[in-house]
């Protein structure tokens, strides 16, 4: 089980990709940074799956807290210091529907591969690369979407949209309430946040967690320094996101 929760997620190495040689890309990764997410979307940690297992077998929502027993010790993780621990911004648009429409007809133009505008249920194929790119962060890193990632849904549009406008949103009250619904099973939220939970139940003084491993380097989007300076560091990027998809990782 614990394996599944990393198999679709990705985390980001922002120090490298923002020095790719790439312009577009860089500004992407530039977006999410200024979105207030890089926070949560370049945290690495090691993987305690015995504490995953017994985190998610546990876990409940109570008082507006996710509560749950680890280990034996009473762990109650709050919207506060969720936020707080991904250092996410708590200010700002708390419905995602509420992104202003002049942005969102910006961004059908913007993120077209063609130039022509898109609908806001669109097919990935339809995206310029970085932000087909920036769709599989939202969707496996921040959303938590199970299944097929070829079809960008009007929600996920939105959220794409807030991120390339520099809307501000209340990321922090966003991600608790997906983290929320992750162990409400009548939501059929699909789990996930396996790094930050490892993280979380890391900060409870006196829980030891037993045994952990390597996140997969293949699931930190970065460019791997193995191939020098032989191709550009975008191509090493996508090379990654190959192997990693090879690998049934991506």
């Amino acid at each position: 089980m614990a394996s599944s929760l990393v198999s679709n997620i990705n985390q980001v190495h922002f120090a490298s990709v923002l020095a790719m040689d790439n312009s577009e890309m860089v500004a992407m990764f530039e977006a999410l940074v200024a979105s207030g997410l890089n926070g949560f979307l370049g945290c690495m940690s090691e993987i305690s799956e015995t504490a995953l297992i017994e985190f998610y077998e546990k876990a409940s929502v109570r008082d507006d807290k996710v509560v749950c027993t680890v280990q034996g010790k009473l762990v109650e993780i709050s919207e506060e210091v969720f936020a707080r621990t991904f250092q996410l911004p708590v200010e700002g648009l708390i419905d995602i529907s509420e992104v202003p429409k002049d942005l969102i007809f910006d961004a059908r133009t913007e993120f077209s591969l063609t130039g022509e505008q898109l609908t806001t249920s669109c097919k990935k194929r339809e995206l310029k690369i970085e932000y087909m790119l920036l769709s599989d962060i939202v969707a496996k890193s921040i959303t938590v979407k199970a299944g097929s990632f070829d079809v960008v849904t009007h929600e996920r549009f939105l959220l794409m949209t807030a991120i390339f406008g520099g809307v501000s949103v209340n990321r922090g009250r966003l991600l608790f309430k997906i983290f929320k619904d992750m162990v409400t099973p009548e939501t059929r939220q699909a789990r996930g946040y396996a790094v930050h939970i490892c993280i979380l139940l890391n900060n409870i003084p006196d829980l030891e967690l037993g045994d952990s491993v390597e996140f997969p380097p293949l699931k930190i989007l970065t460019a791997p320094k193995q191939l020098g300076d032989i191709l550009p560091l975008t191509t090493r990027l996508l090379l990654t996101m190959w192997r990693a998809w090879q690998e049934n990782l991506w």
